[in-house]
């Protein structure tokens, strides 16, 4: 088997064009061989008249040797049969065999038809031709001696394919050398990308279908490079937030083993590795249910609920968290019905308005606004707390990502809510976006299709 596309591509030329200018050949020597025929039969033909005429003209003396001085001899080979078999001949055969004229040609030429031998191919050898003279018929039988001009045509024809092929092979071998040269810097390439090393230049400027390749491996390329930084911040975070809790864990475990601890110390020691585990359960199951969410292993259970009563429902569901901080709410919420997975989008609603309690003064203000514009729901949640900056809102929806890392012991959390939250809003076929500024607060704007467009589901009702 030829692995090498160099060799494939310069095989595949020579086999093309060889096989298609034989077939060329062979198909217009077919077609056209009855038109070179009647071309080089006029050719013989005509000189054997001229001599015919001759004869017939002038007395044979003077015929004989003016036929006998002729420069055309040089082409021709030509026979004089009397009738009583006599042979005269004009020419030299030059090491030539002549052909052979049997006496039934003979005689039929001296009864005066014409004959006619021809070869299996485009030739005409031998002409048999009555000559009438002054001592009596003679059957003249000329022959072509020298290659006809067809003859020289297809030798000329021979040569020429296979210079042409040479040529074209030689061209053929240089010009795949760059057509191949961009599909091996693609395979150096695709070697280097398995073996981890992403820094890769393919500098291929071509246009057309390589060009296009070259580009699309590129852009490969780069979001694999993206997906390996991605994955290497995760393993970091994710070995980052469940170290801390353990480190936690085991201190207090091995604190706990000593004889001389007071009670109250224990109860605290106890408290902490109770708090601690339950967050890396909470964090388990966070990670749990993205994996999910972008496997879309767990199909949307759809049902038609009032959107308003829903955030109602989630407000006083974490009371607790933001009557203990003397947060208040400004709720302005139309009456809106919608078809959605319930459960999904109420831990959006709760992982949002949790963010934004987290991240707000005591006495803050939390104002939620629902409106229903064309066949939309739109969802506004802004609070008044620290904000975020410009520079980290592109990336709020990464796993793991915490806006400021000088704030990660004072507001608690794992990084994965808003994570969370921007897939279940991607499978509702809805779109998250925020504003906001550095002490300025921040706006989450959620915008909801009024039907999710998922086919072939049943709708339950909740009122």
């Amino acid at each position: 088997m030829i692995r090498s596309l160099y060799t494939r591509v310069v095989l595949t030329f020579l086999v093309s064009v060889i096989g298609g200018t034989v077939i060329a050949f062979l198909v217009a020597t077919w077609a056209f061989e009855d038109e070179l025929n009647d071309n080089l039969q006029v050719t013989l033909d005509d000189f054997g008249q001229d001599i015919v005429r001759m004869y017939e003209t002038f007395p044979l003396q003077d015929a004989d040797s003016f036929v006998n001085g002729m420069k055309q001899l040089n082409s021709y080979y030509l026979r004089m049969y009397d009738e009583s078999g006599h042979l005269q001949t004009y020419g030299a055969i030059d090491g030539h065999e002549p052909l052979h004229v049997t006496n039934e040609q003979m005689k039929k030429v001296l009864d005066g038809e014409v004959v006619q031998v021809k070869t299996n191919g485009i030739n005409p050898i031998l002409l048999g031709l009555p000559v009438k003279t002054e001592v009596g018929t003679k059957a003249m039988f000329l022959e072509r001696r020298s290659p006809s001009s067809t003859s020289f045509l297809q030798m000329w024809t021979y040569h020429f394919m296979i210079y042409s092929l040479i040529a074209g092979s030689l061209l053929i071998l240089v010009a795949a050398v760059f057509v191949v040269r961009p599909i091996k810097k693609l395979t150096q390439a695709t070697k280097r990308i398995a073996g981890g090393d992403f820094n890769v230049k393919l500098n291929i400027k071509q246009q057309g279908e390589l060009g296009t390749l070259a580009r699309s491996f590129e852009d490969m390329m780069h979001d694999l490079q993206q997906l390996e930084q991605m994955r290497r911040e995760f393993v970091t975070n994710v070995s980052h937030e469940v170290q801390s809790p353990l480190t936690s864990i085991s201190g207090y475990a091995v604190a706990l083993k000593q004889v001389d601890v007071a009670e109250h110390e224990r109860s605290r020691y106890l408290d902490i590795i109770i708090t601690e585990a339950a967050r890396m359960s909470k964090m388990s199951d966070s990670l749990l249910k993205l994996s999910m969410l972008e496997s879309q292993s767990q199909p949307l259970q759809l049902a038609a609920f009032s959107l308003d009563e829903q955030m109602r429902r989630a407000i006083i569901a974490i009371q607790p968290q933001w009557t203990a901080r003397s947060i208040r709410f400004e709720l302005d919420l139309e009456a809106v019905r919608l078809v959605a997975d319930p459960d999904l989008l109420n831990q959006v609603w709760i992982n949002i308005i949790g963010n934004s309690i987290k991240f707000s003064e005591d006495g803050g203000v939390i104002s939620i606004s629902i409106k229903q514009v064309s066949n939309n729901a739109i969802i506004q949640i802004t609070d008044t707390g620290i904000g975020i900056p410009l520079e980290d809102q592109k990336r709020i929806f990464d796993r793991f990502f915490k806006t400021d890392r000088s704030h990660s012991r004072k507001y608690d959390g794992s990084g994965l809510g808003l994570a969370i939250v921007k897939q279940i809003i991607a499978l509702h076929k809805g779109v998250i976006r925020v504003e906001s500024a550095s002490d300025q607060g921040t706006t989450f704007i959620v915008t909801l299709l009024l039907t999710t467009p998922i086919a072939s589901q049943d709708v339950t009702e909740i009122v």
